[in-house]
Parts: C-alpha cells; sequence; structure tokens
C-alpha cells in the first residue's frame, strides 16, 4: 500500500505530468525516453523536501529539462550509429504546439543540447529568459544568445504556409487513396517537382536508407510500392496530424502499424515522412 508521503507527491505531481512529457518529448524526440525521464524525475519529486518548493511546476521542469541534456549526450552517438534515416517518434492527434512540426524537430536535431533547450523553453513553452537560466544553469544573456543561435538555424523549417487542418486531412486522405491504388495520375497531381520521401526502418523493417528526391523518383517508388500494396495490403487505421501535418496511420501487410505525415506548401506535398521502425510505433498500439 502506498504511504500518505507517496500518495502526496503523486497528488502534486499526476496534473503535471503531461506537460512534463511535452517538455521531455520535444527535447529527446522519443516517446520511451521521454516517459523514463519524466518517471525519473517523480522518483526525485518524491525524494525533495516538497514543502520547501514554491513552485512546483518550475522545479519540475527544470529536473525534467536537465535529465534531458544529459539524455541527449548519449543520444548524440545513438543517431551517429543509427541504421538508415532518424525520424522523431510519431506523435498521432496531439494538437498542442502544432507549430513544432516534424520538419522543425529534425531541424532542431542539429542544435546544441543548449540551444535545444533554450530554443524550446522560450520560444515554443513561452518561459522568460530569467526562467530559462535557472533552468540550464547559464545566466539570462547567454540563455538568450543560444536561443538566438536556435532561431537562426531552424527559421527555414517553421511553417511558412498554414495549411487549414481540414483541407490537409483531405489530402492526406487523398495521398492513401491514390498511392495505395495505384493512380500515378492522381498521385503525381498532388506532389511538388522537389517532393522527398524520408523514412524511419531503424533496421527492422525496409525503408530507403537516404531521402528519395525529386519528382521522379517518388514517382518512381509508388509505382513499384503500389504493386506491393496490391499484392499484400495497406488498410487506413486513422487519418489526423502526426506532429503537426496532417497524415495518416496504416496497418501494412507485414501486420505492423505505420505512419505517414505529408508536409504542404500551396497545395502540394513537398515531403512525405514514413516511420516503419517498429519500436517507435509501440505507443500507437
Amino acid at each position: 500500500m502506498p504511504d500518505a508521503a507517496s500518495e502526496d507527491a503523486a497528488a502534486s505531481f499526476d496534473p503535471l505530468r503531461p506537460r512534463l512529457t511535452r517538455v521531455a518529448y520535444r527535447m529527446l524526440g522519443s516517446v520511451a525516453d521521454a516517459e523514463d525521464v519524466v518517471q525519473e524525475a517523480f522518483i526525485r519529486w518524491m525524494k525533495a523536501d516538497r514543502a520547501e518548493v514554491r513552485v512546483p511546476e518550475a522545479f519540475l521542469r527544470r529536473t525534467v529539462t536537465r535529465l534531458c541534456l544529459d539524455q541527449l549526450k548519449s543520444a548524440r552517438h545513438q543517431r551517429e550509429t543509427y541504421i538508415g534515416e532518424w525520424l522523431p517518434d510519431p506523435i498521432v492527434g496531439g494538437e498542442e504546439d502544432e507549430d513544432v512540426t516534424l520538419p522543425l524537430m529534425l531541424a532542431l536535431e542539429r542544435l546544441s543540447p543548449l540551444e535545444r533547450a533554450a530554443f524550446l523553453l522560450h520560444d515554443v513553452f513561452g518561459l522568460d529568459y530569467e526562467e530559462v537560466a535557472r533552468t540550464i544553469q547559464r545566466d539570462p544573456a547567454a540563455c538568450r544568445q543560444l536561443a538566438a543561435r536556435a532561431r537562426t538555424h531552424v527559421r527555414e523549417a517553421r511553417p511558412r504556409f498554414h495549411v487549414e487542418k481540414e483541407r490537409g486531412l483531405e489530402l492526406a486522405t487523398a495521398f492513401f487513396a491514390a498511392s495505395r491504388s495505384g493512380d500515378m495520375t492522381a498521385f503525381g497531381a498532388m506532389l511538388a517537382a522537389d517532393v522527398s520521401i524520408h523514412s524511419d526502418g531503424g533496421g527492422k523493417r525496409p525503408a530507403a536508407p537516404e531521402p528519395i528526391l525529386g519528382f521522379n523518383n517518388v514517382m518512381k517508388l509508388h509505382k513499384a510500392l503500389a504493386i506491393l500494396f496490391a499484392k499484400h495490403g495497406s488498410q487506413l487505421v486513422r487519418t489526423g496530424l502526426i506532429n503537426g501535418l496532417p497524415g495518416f496511420v496504416t496497418l501494412e501487410g507485414d501486420g505492423e502499424l505505420q505512419t505517414t505525415a505529408l508536409e504542404i506548401e500551396d497545395g502540394k506535398v513537398t515531403a512525405i515522412y514514413v516511420m516503419r521502425n517498429p519500436d517507435k510505433l509501440k505507443h500507437l498500439h
């Protein structure tokens, strides 16, 4: 049976868990790692002198951010040895922080851990630089510089054209239908000339090891895939926002889930992000 102290810790922590998990996920790009970090923060919260903590959310956000910074040091090595292209775990249906889209998360991967933390805490979660400074243990002026540097690097990855959600989901539904039926005329009409495909199989399922670039190469791949879809099947599970982009979840012929997210500009698909790594899809089950 949990004691009174544990129940008190849980009662103050549990309402904050979703927000803390969002911070950790934005930092790490991994659902499982984010949940582990938040659970470690809860263990530390149980051991803390909670009567001395004036603002629990700020205390816990600092704890989570610092744990993430430690984790990112080892994550860098894991990214370098990862098989094929690395994409963040797909979050389906989450409409918070829709401006933190999948392309922006990939851009964040190119930042130093401190730049990433300063940018997310200030630009995404709205903290002032004094609080950012207390969180990452740097002075406010340094935090301003870190966030400014990050902003310069990620500017191109911020959404330039807002796609109305309903219109985006209509395009995602049409994309699924054309790609699975083999209607290459309808499929090609949706693509921009510089369209690209990014797929993450993690060495567990077949996926292109490098991005596939350009209209002709994307069309060629999907002509081949249409034959496989016809033979083995591909069932639509749901459409929705995936990391802030219109997309869909499918059950593929091998019995595994897959997510497809579409970056859309001026009504055309400019990038296709396909998650096939079963380890990164477990939370969707």
